[in-house]
């Protein structure tokens, strides 16, 4: 079974006007990472960086013509395949065409009567939308100047991401990884894959371990003055709670092993 839930395709990154070649594609890595990889992209302003000197131009009116640059798709690392599924429009209206729940991500204060929620708060519900078939948008401003106030209008949500109100500057994708994370932690998802195979060790397996650390005591001289048949059974009773496995059995067999040959050179 896999770990993404089919519904998270219902749920959209929108990036507004974005500038910074390389934070479109670190963007499109932070969302496959989180299982997610609708990506919209809404006029993009791309600058001029050492990498792309010459960025191309947006034009409104050719839109789906418009390729992004080789900066771009170097920062998406193994997220090539959003990018290039990436849509793009000219404005945040075709972005939020067909949406039920859009959030606009916001840090500023503004005058605006919809709640300020966090990414935490407004998730249940988000994810609630997307599991009944309905589209999701999660619309990011400009790195310099964030969402203006005609684009925040248009959602329906306002989210922010709580931080040091000190100093507070997510990078783009940053705040796009933050948003994901908290959407993919909140699905449940199977985790079942990062847990190790453990490969327990039989009865006889840990009672042969057992015998072969008592005869290393022996060789030792470690059961003198103390009760011998007593501090075994302890030691079967310790490694029947420590659900050995077979790796444990291997790797105390050698050091036993290792040990006892140390003791026959020393009394050679």
């Amino acid at each position: 079974m896999s770990a993404v839930p089919d519904y998270l395709q219902n749920i959209r990154i929108v990036l507004s006007r974005t500038s910074h070649p390389a934070n479109i594609g670190a963007a499109a890595r932070a969302m496959k990472t989180m299982g997610l990889s609708q990506l919209v992209l809404v006029s993009p302003n791309i600058m001029a960086t050492p990498m792309t000197p010459e960025p191309p131009e947006f034009i409104a009116e050719h839109a789906a013509d418009f390729r992004l640059p080789e900066e771009s798709f170097i920062l998406a690392s193994g997220a090539v395949d959003v990018l290039e599924q990436a849509k793009v429009v000219a404005t945040l209206p075709e972005a939020l065409t067909g949406t039920v729940l859009s959030c606009a991500l916001t840090s500023r204060r503004r005058e605006l009567t919809t709640p300020l929620q966090t990414p935490r708060e407004l998730t249940p519900s988000l994810l609630a939308a997307a599991q009944n078939g309905q589209t999701v948008a999660l619309v990011f401003g400009n790195e310099t100047f964030g969402l203006s106030i005609d684009e925040v209008q248009q959602c329906n949500r306002l989210m922010t991401i709580s931080g040091n109100p000190n100093y507070f500057s997510l990078n783009l994708a940053q705040a796009v990884q933050v948003v994901c994370y908290e959407l993919f932690s909140q699905v449940n998802a199977d985790m079942s894959h990062l847990i190790p195979e453990r490969n327990l060790a039989t009865t006889d397996q840990v009672a042969g371990m057992v015998r072969h650390l008592e005869q290393t005591m022996e060789e030792l001289d470690f059961f003198k003055r103390r009760n011998q048949e007593r501090m075994v059974r302890r030691l079967h009773a310790l490694f029947n709670r420590a659900d050995t496995t077979t790796e444990d059995v291997d790797i105390l067999r050698g050091f036993f092993r290792k040990v006892s040959e140390k003791i026959a050179k020393t009394q050679d």
